[in-house]
C-alpha cells in the first residue's frame, strides 16, 4: 500500500525512500501545513523548492491570466516564500513550461527525486505523464488538495456517481484525514537557488473584493467567518446574495491555489459544531465541501471530456457563436443591467457570487444561445479563486450536458433581479445599466455581422 500522500508514482528508477538531493514541484499547494507531498520530500540531502509560472494558453478566446487573479497568484507565492523563509528555505519561481524545466534542473542540479501534488486538469495530466516517461528520476505524485483519498471512495474512481445527491449520500459520513503539521524543517536549498517572481502584481486588491493571497490570510478569514463573525451559524440564509463581506464563507481563493486545506476547513468546520453550535447551515456549509469535492472527483475520471460540448452520450447544448454577443456579455453591455453589473464586477475585481454566476452563466447559455465553454474560459481567465473541476462542471451543469438531473437550468434574470437585487443597488454599484444597442449591425448591402 502506498503511504497516505502518494497516490500514484511514475518516472524511472526505484522508489527508494528520499535522502539525496530532492526536488518539490509546487502546483496548487501554495502551503505548508497539512502538505503531505512536501512532507515525504524533507528528509533529503537538499530540497529545492520549485514553482512553473504559466500563463493561460488561449482557449475560446481568451488569452493570459486576467490582473486580479494574477495578482492574488503571486501574492500567495511571496507569502510561500516568506514562510519557507522561516525553515531557511526559498522558492524558486520560474516562468515556463514545467516538461521543459523541470528536466533541465534535474540535469543542472543533480536531483535523484521529484514529487508532486495531484492537481486538476486534463492538461496538468498530461504534463505530469510527460515527465514520468523522460525524466531519469523517480516523480512521485503526492494526495491533492481533496477531502478524501481516491481509495476511499465507495467502489473506486470507476464507480464514481454521474450525480451530486447519489455522490453525497455515499460519501457525507466518511472520515476526513487529520490534517498533517507543517514541517518542522527542510533541507537547505541547493547552492544558486533564490526566490524572486518573473513579474510583478499590476494592480492592488478591489476594495469590493480586498482578498490577499498566502496561507495566513486564508486562515484568518476562515477564524474570522466561523468565529469573530460567526457568519456561518446563518450561512443557508445568506449564501445567495450578491455582495456583502460575509454572506459566504469567502474562502474559495485560497483552497483554488491551495494556500488552504480543504480538509483544515472540514475540521474546523466539525470543532465549531462541537464547541460552538451545528445547525442547518454548518450542515449546508459541509455539503459546499462536498459539492466541490464532487467535481474534483469527477474532472479526474473524465479527462479531456470534461471540455466537450456535450455529454458522451449524445446530449449536446445546440448554440452558434457571434462575437459581437460574446464580447457585449464580456464587457457587461448586453441587455440585462444584473448580468451586466455582475460581468464588470468580475473584470474589476476579480470575484463574483455564487448566485451571480449562475444568472451570468445562464444568460450567455439560454438568452444569448452561445457555447457554455466561451464563458467558462473567461471565468477561468478573471477568477480569482478559478478553480478548474468547480468552474467547468458548474458550467456544464447550467448548461444541461453535465451533472444536472434535470438537463440544464435557465434562470429568470428579472425574477432573479427582483429577489437578489430589489432596490438596484448592486446593478447601480456596478453599472449595469447601458446605453441601448442594435440588436444587429449590417453591412453596407444590410447583410447582419457580428
Amino acid at each position: 500500500m502506498p503511504s497516505r500522500g502518494a497516490d500514484m508514482q511514475g518516472g524511472r528508477g526505484s522508489h527508494a525512500a528520499g535522502g539525496g538531493r530532492e526536488l518539490y514541484w509546487f502546483q496548487a499547494d501554495l502551503r505548508l501545513e497539512d502538505n503531505p507531498g512536501l512532507l515525504q520530500h524533507s528528509a533529503g540531502e537538499s530540497l529545492l523548492c520549485l514553482y512553473c509560472l504559466q500563463d493561460n494558453p488561449g482557449w475560446f478566446n481568451t488569452v493570459g491570466m486576467g490582473s486580479q487573479r494574477r495578482r492574488f497568484l503571486l501574492e500567495s507565492l511571496a507569502a510561500l516564500n516568506d514562510e519557507l523563509a522561516g525553515l531557511g528555505q526559498t522558492l524558486l519561481v520560474v516562468a515556463g513550461d514545467p516538461r521543459q524545466v523541470i528536466p533541465a534542473i534535474v540535469r543542472s542540479h543533480a536531483v535523484t527525486r521529484v514529487g508532486t501534488a495531484q492537481a486538476p486538469g486534463y492538461y496538468e495530466a498530461r504534463q505530469r505523464e510527460y515527465l514520468g516517461r523522460v525524466l531519469s528520476v523517480p516523480l512521485l505524485v503526492h494526495t491533492g488538495n481533496t477531502l478524501l483519498r481516491q481509495e476511499q471512495l465507495p467502489g473506486g474512481l470507476g464507480a464514481l456517481p454521474g450525480q451530486y445527491t447519489p455522490f453525497r449520500q455515499r460519501v457525507e459520513s466518511l472520515p476526513v484525514d487529520i490534517p498533517l503539521p507543517a514541517p518542522r524543517q527542510l533541507p537547505p536549498p541547493p547552492a544558486g537557488t533564490g526566490f524572486a517572481l518573473p513579474m510583478d502584481p499590476d494592480c492592488r486588491p478591489n476594495p469590493a473584493f480586498p482578498v490577499r493571497g498566502g496561507s495566513r490570510a486564508g486562515r484568518d478569514r476562515l477564524r474570522n467567518f466561523l468565529y469573530r463573525e460567526r457568519a456561518v451559524d446563518t450561512y443557508k440564509e445568506t449564501r445567495n446574495a450578491l455582495q456583502g463581506q460575509f454572506h459566504a464563507s469567502g474562502l474559495s481563493p485560497w483552497l483554488a491555489n491551495g494556500s488552504l486545506s480543504v480538509r483544515e476547513v472540514a475540521h474546523a468546520l466539525r470543532d465549531y459544531e462541537t464547541t460552538v453550535m451545528r445547525n442547518e447551515s454548518t450542515d449546508w456549509l459541509y455539503r459546499e465541501l462536498l459539492w466541490r469535492e464532487f467535481f474534483h472527483w469527477r474532472e479526474r475520471l473524465e479527462g479531456v471530456r470534461l471540455y466537450a460540448a456535450g455529454r458522451r452520450s449524445g446530449n449536446r447544448h445546440f448554440c452558434t457563436f457571434d462575437p459581437r454577443t460574446y464580447a457585449r456579455w464580456c464587457q457587461g453591455d448586453t441587455d440585462y443591467p444584473l448580468v451586466n453589473a455582475l460581468m464588470r464586477e468580475l473584470v474589476t475585481t476579480g470575484g463574483m457570487s455564487n448566485r451571480g454566476r449562475q444568472i451570468a452563466a445562464s444568460c450567455l447559455v439560454n438568452e444569448l444561445g452561445l457555447d457554455w465553454r466561451y464563458g467558462a474560459a473567461f471565468f477561468e481567465k478573471h477568477l480569482i479563486d478559478f478553480d478548474l473541476p468547480s468552474n467547468y462542471g458548474n458550467w456544464r451543469y447550467i448548461a444541461g450536458v453535465g451533472s444536472d438531473p434535470r438537463g440544464g437550468r435557465h434562470f429568470d434574470i428579472a425574477k432573479q433581479a427582483r429577489l437578489y437585487d430589489a432596490d438596484g443597488a448592486f446593478t447601480a454599484k456596478w453599472g449595469g445599466v447601458r446605453p441601448p444597442q442594435p440588436r444587429y449591425v449590417t453591412d453596407a448591402t444590410d447583410w447582419p455581422i457580428g
